[in-house]
């Protein structure tokens, strides 16, 4: 079933999504898990964090089931949720990158 624009419920749900997307710190954490699943030490050194604030973010974001998680031993995995959240990253990361083709800011 799709959310319904005229539905405050699915409006506002959708509102918290891009509030926790609207952080660029979380925003870069899910960008490095859109390539297939990565462990919380990746993330925090790729991105010159702290393995701590790291795993705060994604508790906030699987909660919104926006990344998910894997254990694997020892450590988990974090890849994004679906293939919704990664199509939508990837479709706005290539809409920034084309040329404005003179189109009036």
């Amino acid at each position: 079933m799709k959310p319904s624009p005229d539905n405050d419920a699915s409006i506002a749900q959708l509102a918290d999504l891009f509030h926790l997307l609207g952080d660029p710190t979380r925003l870069r954490i899910v960008l490095s898990c859109l390539a297939g699943p990565i462990p919380v030490g990746e993330i925090a050194g790729g991105l010159q964090l702290s393995s701590s604030l790291v795993s705060h973010h994604l508790r906030l974001l699987r909660a919104a089931r926006i990344v998910k998680a894997e254990r694997q031993g020892k450590q988990v995995f974090y890849s994004t949720a679906d293939a919704h959240i990664s199509g939508v990253l990837t479709d706005m990361l290539d809409h920034i990158a084309e040329p404005t083709n003179g189109i009036d800011p």
